[in-house]
């Protein structure tokens, strides 16, 4: 156990560490099945290893990463089965953020919303477009106002972050993605819930596809079935 000195000498380390690596994590530099050796982060991340071992905690208790006998801390891998449940989840639940935001939202929310996606149209800096996105989303689902479901979605994004990089790096997604935003704008400015919500369960499936499309392409779905039966690294 670390005496109280060292606990509040690391805590700013430990969180500038899980941070940094929930970011390599997002931008697929941290790949499924990497091994996580405390020596060698703590050296890229330039800090010792008691804040990389508590951001590695951190991360497990996410579920994110994994300890193996005999390997130690490796980023998880997914299977075809739990990529399938967590997209259809987060259809749920975000679907389900839009339709309490078409009743929830002031109408400065939906003024920022549609900035936020104005901003994302225009840019086509594939990072700053998966900034905005990602903005998008949490803006939209604080404007539902219900803190269970913001936790229930916080606990899905962060699994779905071992996936890699955002679907709208592809120029092509990034483009129907604020398309399918402004028809949801569309849908909030009107307090229609139902069609908010059936909007966005759409953008969402949308977003599958193509997941799932660049998982192919990238080999990494060969032979898997349906049922869910292989466990393979995507």
């Amino acid at each position: 156990m670390r005496n109280s000195s060292e606990s509040v000498a690391d805590l700013p380390q430990g969180q500038n560490a899980y941070d940094r690596l929930l970011e390599d994590i997002r931008l697929g530099v941290l790949l499924p099945g990497a091994r996580l050796r405390e020596v060698e982060l703590a050296a890229r991340l330039g800090i010792s290893r008691t804040p990389v071992r508590e951001a590695l905690r951190r991360l497990e208790a996410d579920g994110l990463v994994e300890h193996l006998p005999r390997q130690g801390a490796s980023l998880r891998r997914l299977g075809y089965a739990e990529v399938m449940e967590l997209y259809e989840m987060r259809a749920v639940l975000e679907g389900t953020a839009a339709r309490l935001a078409a009743r929830a939202a002031s109408d400065l929310e939906l003024h920022e919303l549609s900035e936020i996606n104005a901003a994302m149209t225009a840019s086509d800096v594939p990072t700053e477009v998966a900034r905005l996105n990602r903005q998008f989303h949490t803006s939209l689902i604080n404007a539902a106002k219900n803190r269970y479901l913001q936790s229930a979605i916080g606990a899905m994004a962060r699994t779905l972050l071992i996936l890699g990089q955002s679907t709208l790096y592809d120029p092509a997604r990034s483009t129907s993605a604020a398309q399918e935003h402004d028809l949801l704008l569309r849908a909030l400015h009107a307090r229609d819930g139902e069609r908010a919500e059936e909007l966005m369960r759409a953008h969402i499936e949308a977003a599958h596809r193509i997941r799932l499309r660049q998982l192919r392409a990238a080999g990494l779905m060969d032979g898997i079935e349906p049922n869910g039966g292989n466990n393979v690294a995507i």
